[in-house]
């Protein structure tokens, strides 16, 4: 992977990022989540009262391990259950497609055993692209620089 633009919706600046550490469990487990795709990240910044979007350039290091899913499969699937269920990784940085709000609550009813497997993949789609990368150590963190906060009008 060579130099890459990526989004990060909030409602501060961010010059520094942090893995933050939270109760709730991710897609890809605990760190800084950003995206390839400018109106995610805007749509995940209209949560809040100011919305902002922070852009970073991205170098990757190639002694990072780099975990990425190219498209929604079983092992993305599995993967994204352990993480949900507090289970951690040694990837420095995971990359793939978001369980969004409807497809996280089939991922739900999935580990809840309402619907099968089969029933899972039949329901998951997507109604508009979704990415996310997520930096799950400080050594990847070190692949980021700010470059620019913007503010999210309506």
């Amino acid at each position: 992977m060579g130099k890459m633009m990526v989004y990060h919706g909030s409602y501060v600046e961010i010059k520094n990022p942090e893995i933050r550490i939270g109760r709730n469990t991710k897609d890809f487990g605990e760190g800084f989540y950003c995206t390839i795709i400018k109106e995610q990240a805007q749509r995940w910044a209209k949560r809040y009262k100011t919305p902002r979007v922070n852009i970073y350039t991205v170098r990757m290091n190639e002694a990072l391990d780099i975990l990425e899913f190219k498209e929604m499969t079983e092992e993305w699937l599995d993967f994204i259950i352990e993480c949900r269920h507090g289970i951690s990784h040694n990837h420095d940085i995971v990359i793939g497609a978001m369980a969004n709000d409807q497809i996280y609550n089939f991922i739900a009813d999935y580990m809840e055993g309402i619907i099968t497997r089969e029933q899972f993949w039949s329901m998951a789609r997507f109604k508009y692209p979704t990415h996310q990368i997520n930096f799950c150590t400080e050594h990847a963190l070190k692949c980021l620089e700010f470059y620019d906060c913007q503010e999210v009008h309506s």
